[in-house]
């Protein structure tokens, strides 16, 4: 049994048990909406990306039912409504609780959980029962309520797709019946811990977390001093069974490529946002082959199948017509964007409509369109960052915390569109 981790700090709980964070914290939710040019938008959290055909279909009546229709697809593998009349809130949560994807309304922001979206499909280890547990322990815990809607959880299946994805606690598989790995931040010092126990310490470090936050105000791991961060790992470790291993975190996610996986289909999907045709043809693929989806913190989704070979083209060709993108080759493989104008107000211009006009041959690195400084919604590890600012449109090269300046482009949309491509090559 995983000894429980040593308290680090006071906790952060206040006598009425609400987190003095929380009243800073404006992360949206499906209880609380986030006001945007185009309306109300919630965040519904779909921990591992795993979906029903059912839960499915309930998210694309409620799409339709109080907003525009369309699902936006997140970083974290969330979907996101917009266009949301401001007085809904109520009959959303009412669908969404009666559909199984409200299981706990006072933890609802704290579900955020990744996971590798192939794990189990391709003869790696599945992570199911350790997200099916751990979603049960978050929304079981009442220190988990006050965590930020901000904080990440991953589940990696040893790949490492996820695990560079800068979650605060990730958990590593080794092996299908091995020991698990844990991860504090962005720590090189990882914990093995009986798989059996792994998502009960994932937990405890997450409550460890906010013991050490105290009165800080951190959201996350990385926002916690830097000796009150060591301090967390080093009593996260001193409950661990073994000695620490050195173990970095990659620096780069590797999304799955669209196509096809073995028994299983994938598809991204152009900056991340999906029609009602395009939706439900994606849930009705899923009601044919299994009844699941996955969806992937790249925008993308997987079908897990099993799909029967000789109906693999056919599903992936009828997928592409959609719109969809089922081959690498894609001009929008790799090409991301936040809202932009005219969904927010403080974007400076239309960048969805932006990237869409500079699309050329994939690059060997993804490129993400952003209206403002705030970037909301960027990759993580190395990618080609396009931020609009007052004087223009500058292109930078990001690797983690290293961001070099290339080019800034103003008024010019053919050169825009050169200078990305070369960034991208």
């Amino acid at each position: 049994m995983l000894a429980a981790m040593p308290d680090s700090a006071p906790s952060p709980l206040s006598a009425g048990g609400v987190s003095p964070r929380a009243g800073g914290d404006a992360c949206p939710g499906t209880l609380r909406l986030h006001r945007a040019d185009d309306g109300a938008l919630a965040r519904v959290r779909i921990p591992g990306g795993v979906l029903s055909a059912d839960r499915a279909e309930a998210l694309l009546t409620a799409a339709a039912r109080f907003g525009d229709g369309e699902l936006h697809l997140t970083s974290r593998g969330n979907v996101q409504l917009r266009g949301l009349g401001a007085e809904c809130g109520g009959e959303l949560a009412a669908l969404l609780t009666e559909a199984g994807l409200l299981p706990s309304a006072a933890h609802e922001r704290a579900r955020n959980i990744v996971a590798s979206p192939l794990a189990g499909l391709d003869g790696s280890p599945s992570v199911g029962r350790w997200l099916s547990e751990l979603d049960h322990l978050v929304c079981s815990s009442p220190a988990a309520a006050t965590l930020s809607g901000r904080f990440l959880f991953a589940l990696d299946d040893g790949r490492g797709d996820v695990d560079a994805l800068g979650a605060d606690v990730t958990l590593i598989a080794e092996g299908p019946s091995g020991p698990a790995v844990l991860r504090i931040g962005a720590a090189d010092e990882v914990f093995r811990v009986p798989a059996a126990e792994a998502p009960r310490a994932v937990l405890l470090a997450a409550e460890a977390f906010l013991r050490a936050a105290g009165e800080s105000g951190a959201w996350r791991v990385k926002d916690l001093p830097e000796d009150v961060r060591a301090e967390l790992v080093r009593s996260i470790g001193s409950a661990a069974p073994g000695p620490a291993v050195y173990r970095p975190r990659p620096r780069t996610a590797t999304p799955p490529a669209p196509g096809r996986h073995g028994s299983a289909l994938t598809a991204d999907v152009p900056l991340g946002r999906l029609t009602p045709a395009q939706w439900r043809l994606l849930t009705d693929t899923a009601r044919r082959y299994g009844g699941e989806l996955r969806l992937t913190p790249w925008r993308g989704i997987v079908l897990p199948g099993p799909v029967p070979q000789p109906e693999a083209a056919d599903a992936l060709r009828t997928l592409s017509e959609s719109g969809l993108i089922t081959a690498p080759d894609s001009p929008w493989t790799g090409v991301g964007a936040c809202i932009g104008h005219p969904g927010c107000a403080k974007s400076l211009s239309d960048v969805r409509a932006e990237a869409g006009a500079a699309l050329g041959p994939p690059g060997r690195l993804p490129v993400y369109w952003s209206g403002c400084e705030r970037r909301c919604g960027h990759p993580h590890g190395e990618w080609i960052d396009v931020v609009v600012t007052p004087d223009g449109h500058r292109i930078s090269h990001v690797r983690g915390e290293r961001r070099d300046a290339r080019a800034t482009v103003r008024n010019d949309p053919a050169r825009l569109a050169a200078a990305v491509a070369e960034a991208r090559a």
